[in-house]
């Protein structure tokens, strides 16, 4: 049900626009009307119902068909006039950057002032653009209508339909283009890792550093220090030299404990310097002599790559190919019956 609010139309600063707009929507509707009995009036078949019913209408009428273009010429001067006045006062207000631009913007306004047959129906347009500005200011309230909700459904049907088939054409032609034998594990080290590498590698180097000295300083260095004494211990224990210590009289496991410690001391503090002493350019001839090596050579992964590209294209293609709008048609279907259902 359409709701109308008198407040917000006295509240709102806009307030003699609006009621302009009440009044040309009062007009174009009246136009509209009269646009389309006269159109039906130019036939035969209509003219013949009408002289059924009354045969003084058919005849009442006759002058002014012949004339309607003067009469429509005056619903064209009302509109013009007050297309005029509009770009002034968005000229006045700088509503947009160029004084030019408003009749560019509301173009369907002017083409509909055009009084040719094909021109008018633009006319139809004015009456969206007023009600979408009655809307905006909340003085009437479409939402709950079913003709608002017609409309928005379909429409999400048709952009959903739509956007679907082109995603799914989209990565369709992806799919082609890499079983082909599109080199796209290549382009990508290329043109969009290659280029970058720079920042990569300076911020790969800073996190380095920062982890570095965040074990060094910071309660992370207990954390890392238990997890490799414990690797150490580990390997310490299990190792058939060091086990010979133990038979050591008095001294065996103290000296094994000592080893232990000082054995993880050593490593906390390398893994500590390893992380502070990385650079950019120390990463940079990793890259070309470890990795720029590899991703050329190993093509078997190369091939790997493009499947797992190729299978998440394939399941991105199946969620988008779902109709969702099935899914929410059916809900209101049911919220239907439920209400149906509920005042029985």
């Amino acid at each position: 049900m359409l709701k109308f609010s008198y407040s917000k139309l006295k509240s709102s600063h806009e307030g003699p626009w609006i009621i302009v707009d009440l009044l040309m929507l009062g007009l174009l509707l009246i136009n509209l009307v009269w646009l389309l009995f006269d159109s039906l009036y130019a036939t035969q078949a209509f003219k013949t119902m009408l002289s059924s019913i009354n045969l003084g209408i058919v005849e009442g009428y006759a002058p002014i068909h012949d004339n309607f273009t003067l009469y429509d010429l005056a619903f064209v001067g009302i509109f013009l006039s007050e297309f005029c006045v509009r770009w002034l006062a968005s000229i006045l207000r700088k509503t947009y950057m160029r004084w030019y631009f408003f009749p560019f913007i509301h173009w369907y306004d002017l083409v509909g002032c055009i009084p040719l047959g094909g021109a008018r129906i633009f006319r139809f347009l004015r009456v969206f653009s007023i009600l979408y500005r009655l809307q905006k200011y909340q003085i009437i309230d479409l939402r709950n209508t079913a003709i608002y909700r017609f409309i928005v459904f379909y429409y999400d049907v048709f952009v959903e339909e739509l956007s679907d088939r082109i995603v799914v054409k989209v990565l369709s032609d992806a799919q082609k283009d890499i079983a082909a034998g599109s080199p796209l594990i290549e382009d990508i080290s290329q043109q969009v890792i290659g280029t970058r590498l720079p920042v990569l590698t300076q911020w790969l180097s800073s996190v380095m550093v920062h982890i570095g000295e965040s074990i060094e300083h910071n309660n992370h260095s207990e954390s890392v220090r238990s997890h490799v004494q414990k690797s150490v211990g580990k390997a310490v224990r299990n190792n058939s030299q060091v086990s010979i210590l133990k038979l050591v009289p008095m001294l065996g496991s103290t000296i094994e404990k000592t080893l232990e410690q000082s054995v993880t001391d050593i490593v906390t503090q390398s893994i500590i310097n390893l992380l502070k002493d990385i650079t950019p350019e120390k990463i940079d001839d990793f890259v070309e002599h470890g990795l720029g090596r590899f991703s050329n050579e190993d093509n078997m992964l190369d091939q790997e790559v493009l499947l797992i590209v190729n299978e998440c294209l394939e399941l991105v293609k199946q969620h988008v190919s779902q109709q969702r709008w099935k899914d929410s048609f059916d809900a209101q279907h049911t919220a239907q019956k439920t209400e149906i259902n509920e005042s029985t």
